[in-house]
Order: structure tokens, then C-alpha cells, then sequence
């Protein structure tokens, strides 16, 4: 078994603490992504997992092995870069086996394990061409089919499809999730896309500043979210959020989306200042005067209003048709209460329940 278990770890550069007490299990065979925005740590975790960062404190395992201050190379990882790093004057075959070839490993060895990883990726038309004959989509495909022919239990991906465009993006995510499925090992991939982490992971670890905000699947983040954090990183567009204050009754004052109290979401929660999440696809335009049309993103299947209230907050709303309102109209807004949510209207923005 190839599990990973993070106990506590820590990480410092000097008084600077960037990673802060995780604890974290990544099971045999599972896919998960670590997401967050920039800043947020989840390279460096990932670079501790790899031993390419000393562990300040806390221990990391891999299988039933503490490997908190082994060496990279006796971790059992293989790690894919953002960049390619592949060697030039080499081809793809020779590219891919290069590492095997440094360990001694026998030729016909090495020749079989690169075919099987050009077989898995489909690269087999290209094992003779040097790299600078391939597409930034081949190279990827090179430097995962390198990690691959090493066997490792754990295989470690730090950003590798942002240097590719939109097209390349989307054609690699799939690439990735079959391979999973094909070869079924430990995957830990970090994004700060988060349709990149909703797509490929069975799980996601949503960080900030080094802490984990919520670990758990990519709908079960979607659908209920700890923390306002969380619920305006996972989903895109972002979450809306207004300011609201919670009468007695049940009853929600939102100035932002509705012009009197509305019913709001049935919560075990006491009157007061409250902050109202509603996702875009949940906001519905009706006639009316109290919001001004700022921008529409029309992208063909689906269009993005964006609206300011006359609080001065703003909101976007979806529209799965053509848009009809155009920059400059009054509209109004309506949401179903059962559909939205509730925070503490503090900086923790606590999920109310």
C-alpha cells in the first residue's frame, strides 16, 4: 500500500511559518489535489512530500515507511514539474529512460518500460523525435511517461499544465484522469485552477496561508462548504456574497439582492449581521429597477450578467440562453432561499448550519 500520511507538519523559512501543523491522508490509489491561491503553500507541501523541502517539524509517511528525512530519490516518488525539463539532444525514448539508464538498469529493461509508458500515453509515433519537434502537449506527455517508466508508489505533479493554452489544458486533464484510471497509483497534483481540482480529484485539500480551510470530495466542497473561503474558491463563477442581517422569524434583510425582508435559508442560527452566499446560477433576473446591468460575458451556451446593487455590491447571475439585457439596463433579482447560504459575518466567515 502507497498511502500518504502528513502528522502535523511543519514548515518555517527562518521565523516565517508557511506550512502550519497539517494533517492529512491521501489513500492507496487515490487522486488528490491540493488548491489554493498563490501563496498558500500547497507547492511547498508538495515539495516536502517529495523531500525537495526539509520538514521543519511533523512527519511524513509513505506506505508504512516514515520518510520525514530520507532522501528524495529513497522516497518511492515521482514528480512532474511545471516545466518539462527534458533533455535536448536526447529523444523521447532516450528521455524517458534516462533515469533508469543512471541507476544501472539493463538495456532491455529500460526498452520495455518505455514502451509500455508510450503505449499508456500514446506516444509511441514519437520515441525517436528530440523535443523540439513535439508540442508543449507532447512534452508534458514526455516528462509524465518519464515518471512512469521509474514505478513509483507515489507520483507527485506541481502545476504541469499551466504553461499549456486553453485547448492543450483540457485535452491534458483528460489525458491525466485516464491514466489514473489505467495504472490505479497514488496521484498528488497541485493546481491553483480550481476546475482543474473539481475535474481530477477524488479529493480536494482546499488551503490558505498554509493551513487546510476543508479536505473532501469535489461536489461534497461544491455543495457544502465549511467557511465563505472555501465557498468562493470552489465553483465558477465565484459564489455572491452580500451583507444581510438575520431578523427574528427566519426573515433576511439583504439589501443587496431584495428590496424588503425574504425568507431565508433555514438555519439554527440567532438574529444578527449575517453574510448571504447565493451561487450565480441561482440568481434569477426579473423585471425591475433596483439593479444596474454593469457587464455580460455572452460565451454562447450560457451568459455571465454582472449587476451592482444598489448597495453598491456586486453580483453576477447565469443565464443558459442568450442574454437580453444589455450594459446600462435596470433589472431586478430574485433567489431561492433553499439554494443559498449563510456565514458569520466575521473574517473567519464560519458556515451557519
Amino acid at each position: 500500500m502507497s498511502g500518504v500520511v502528513l502528522s502535523n507538519v511543519v514548515k518555517r523559512f527562518g521565523e516565517v511559518e508557511v506550512i502550519r501543523g497539517v494533517d492529512l491522508t491521501v489513500d492507496h490509489g487515490e487522486f488528490c489535489v491540493f488548491v489554493g491561491p498563490s501563496g498558500c503553500g500547497k507547492s511547498t507541501l508538495l515539495r516536502m512530500v517529495a523531500g525537495l523541502e526539509a520538514t521543519t517539524s511533523g512527519t511524513v509517511r509513505i506506505g508504512s515507511r516514515d520518510v520525514t528525512h530520507a532522501d528524495p530519490s529513497d522516497r518511492g516518488v515521482a514528480m512532474v514539474f511545471q516545466t518539462y525539463a527534458l533533455y535536448p539532444h536526447m529523444t523521447v525514448a532516450e528521455n524517458m529512460g534516462f533515469g533508469l539508464k543512471m541507476t544501472g538498469h539493463p538495456r532491455q529493461e529500460i526498452a520495455a518500460k518505455v514502451a509500455e509508458a508510450a503505449r499508456i500515453l500514446k506516444l509511441e509515433p514519437l520515441l525517436q523525435r528530440k523535443p523540439k519537434a513535439l508540442s508543449g502537449g507532447q512534452r508534458q506527455r514526455v516528462a509524465i511517461g518519464r515518471a512512469i517508466v521509474r514505478g513509483p508508489d507515489v507520483f507527485l505533479f506541481d502545476e504541469p499544465l499551466s504553461n499549456l493554452d486553453a485547448e492543450l489544458r483540457v485535452e491534458m486533464r483528460v489525458e491525466i484522469a485516464r491514466l489514473h484510471r489505467e495504472i490505479g497509483a497514488t496521484m498528488i497534483y497541485v493546481t491553483h485552477d480550481q476546475v482543474e481540482a473539481m475535474t481530477l480529484a477524488d479529493k480536494i485539500v482546499v488551503l490558505r496561508a498554509g493551513r487546510i480551510e476543508q479536505v473532501g470530495k469535489p461536489l461534497d466542497l461544491y455543495h457544502d462548504p465549511d467557511n465563505r473561503f472555501v465557498a468562493g474558491f470552489i465553483g465558477s463563477p465565484s459564489m455572491n456574497f452580500v451583507a444581510a442581517r438575520r431578523l427574528d422569524g427566519g426573515l433576511l434583510a439583504a439589501p443587496g439582492v431584495a428590496g424588503e425582508p425574504v425568507p431565508g435559508p433555514e438555519v439554527a442560527a440567532p438574529s444578527g449581521d449575517v453574510v448571504l452566499g447565493i451561487r450565480p446560477q441561482h440568481v434569477q433576473i426579473v423585471a425591475g429597477d433596483t439593479h444596474r446591468v454593469d457587464m455580460i460575458e455572452a460565451l454562447g451556451g450560457v451568459s455571465y450578467i454582472h449587476l451592482v446593487a444598489p448597495s453598491g455590491e456586486k453580483l453576477v447571475a447565469e443565464q443558459h440562453q442568450d442574454a437580453t439585457a444589455r450594459a446600462g439596463d435596470r433589472v431586478a433579482v430574485r433567489f431561492d432561499p433553499s439554494k443559498a447560504f449563510l456565514f458569520t459575518a466575521d473574517a473567519a466567515g464560519r458556515r451557519l448550519r
